[in-house]
């Protein structure tokens, strides 16, 4: 759990693992497992239907295996790029053999397990490819988002659903430091430490106005995406 509050999506939520295993206990095992990490799950128990949940759930990490009903496991992978879901993969399998893990890492796979495992070394690895999908976004990304709200770090610009909001230099700043941080509670003092570098004398005042600035121009006429913490600060947040 301690690496749960570093593995979330760009917008705070949750990082998507793809269960497709036909035996139920362990399909059921391995998705308990991965709540328990903090993670979302979804499941399935043949190809097809594998590829459909892939489709609508857009995973992170799928954990697929290899010997499944409808089709397999290889067939499901090149189903799912040809749907352009580029998840990295991690094969379950009962087959040991080299030819049988060339098969799997040569369809596309990242990982390959065989059975019997502990559910504990699936976890670590399902961890380390979330933990690089994360790093690799960190690295390509420039725009920030939460929810539908997006800010662009390049264009300056700031969209919610898809419908621009004009922000003046500071309303931006406040509002990227704040979008940096999805569901973590900023104090004021944190805000004004970063926003103003304490040109205003510290006075946490200044941090109250513009954040009813951005309240009016981020959640007018919309559910509110920016939260007091009474007694501590504000927190941003994909509207419920």
């Amino acid at each position: 759990m301690s690496e749960q509050a570093q593995l979330t999506r760009a917008d705070g939520s949750a990082m998507r693992v793809l269960v497709v295993e036909d035996e139920d206990t362990l399909s059921e095992l391995l998705a308990m497992a991965f709540r328990y990490e903090g993670w979302e799950v979804r499941t399935a128990t043949d190809g097809p239907d594998g590829v459909r949940v892939a489709r609508e759930f857009r995973p992170d990490v799928a954990v697929l295996d290899v010997m499944l009903p409808g089709y397999d496991g290889l067939e499901l992978l090149k189903r799912m790029r040809a749907e352009t879901i580029a998840a990295p993969v991690l094969f379950l399998s009962a087959r040991d053999a080299v030819t049988d893990r060339i098969a799997g890492i040569s369809a596309g796979a990242d990982d390959y397990v065989t059975k019997p495992f502990s559910l504990e070394e699936v976890v670590v690895r399902v961890r380390g490819m979330l933990r690089r999908v994360g790093a690799a976004a960190a690295q390509d990304d420039t725009v920030l988002v939460v929810g539908d709200l997006t800010l662009d770090l390049d264009s300056r610009e700031v969209t919610r659903a898809g419908d621009r909001i004009e922000l003046t230099a500071t309303e931006f700043e406040v509002l990227r430091y704040l979008m940096q941080n999805p569901r973590r509670v900023l104090t004021k003092r944190q805000l004004l430490d970063q926003v103003w570098h304490y040109d205003f004398g510290g006075q946490t005042n200044v941090v109250e106005l513009y954040i009813s600035y951005l309240r009016r121009k981020i959640d007018a006429g919309r559910a509110g995406m920016i939260h007091t913490v009474r007694g501590v600060g504000y927190v941003i947040k994909p509207a419920e």
